[in-house]
């Protein structure tokens, strides 16, 4: 019986392809994207149990808001790894199977915890359907599944991602459910963040300095956080001030692009009207 009658399993006579040796030896990078999955995995803990806590003391399904902003903190110290397993894997030396171990990664933690995280926010109060909160939060993970795969599969010409990385698309969505109460609008922009994660809009890549201004974005937000779990006194405008910076970030690049590339154009017809 040859493999394809046997439903695709490997022959048992076929020899293994690949360097099976070095795809079990874990590089610098990969335990980068080892602890990108573990923050995606203690966030989706640190959710259940609040919303498991608030049950049994009888006050309803209602995670409390310290528990959110670390679940929120645990998700921006795996986007702090996601940006820097590449760096590594480029500067000293990537295994055979670092580019899976960061897709895994990155389906954990910006497209499973962000998308439970949206059921535990709308999915049990009067204000919206269930059923509707389930769109929104399914919308998420299968974006964030078909953009990693489309990432892996397609290369564009200027060398910018197409479409928006998922985990600008994952805090995108964490600063949606920070920012607002459950409503169909705002279920509405959780639908157009993870359209925006398959559409053709090109997004710049953090290289050089703009890593540099992705990384301060990411600290900035995690100082924002720390400092309103710590001082609960303070009131909201330090969480309101890092969902609102990251909403305005995430909405302005695709208008600087769309300027970028019809300036680009129209600079190319002036060529060649010239020439």
């Amino acid at each position: 019986m040859t493999a394809a009658d046997a439903g695709g399993w490997q022959a048992e006579d076929q020899e293994p392809r690949g360097p099976v040796g070095k795809a079990f030896r874990l590089s610098a990078a990969d335990s980068l994207s080892l602890g990108n999955a573990l923050c995606g995995f203690l966030a989706v803990c640190v959710l259940a149990t609040s919303a498991i806590q608030s049950l049994t003391a009888g006050k309803g399904f209602a995670p409390a808001p310290g528990y959110f902003a670390t679940a929120v903190v645990l998700l921006l110290i795996g986007a702090t790894c996601d940006l820097f397993d590449g760096l590594v894997a480029r500067r000293f030396r990537a295994s055979a199977m670092g580019a899976e171990l960061d897709n895994l990664a990155d389906v954990i933690s910006f497209g499973f915890a962000p998308a439970f995280m949206v059921v535990i926010w709308g999915g049990f109060t009067d204000k919206v359907e269930f059923w509707a909160v389930i769109v929104a939060a399914s919308s998420v993970l299968i974006a964030g599944c078909v953009r990693l795969a489309r990432f892996a599969c397609v290369k564009t010409t200027s060398g910018d991602f197409m479409g928006l990385p998922i985990p600008m698309g994952a805090m995108t969505v964490v600063s949606i459910v920070m920012l607002f109460q459950p409503s169909y609008l705002s279920l509405l922009a959780v639908l157009a963040v993870a359209w925006l994660m398959v559409s053709r809009v090109e997004y710049p890549k953090p290289k050089g300095q703009l890593a540099a201004i992705v990384l301060g974005w990411i600290m900035v937000n995690v100082a924002f956080l720390t400092f309103w779990v710590a001082w609960p006194e303070g009131g909201d405008m330090p969480i309101k001030v890092g969902a609102t910076m990251q909403i305005a970030l995430v909405a302005a690049i695709p208008l600087r692009m769309l300027f970028y590339k019809r300036e680009q154009r129209r600079e190319r017809k002036e060529a060649e009207r010239i020439g």
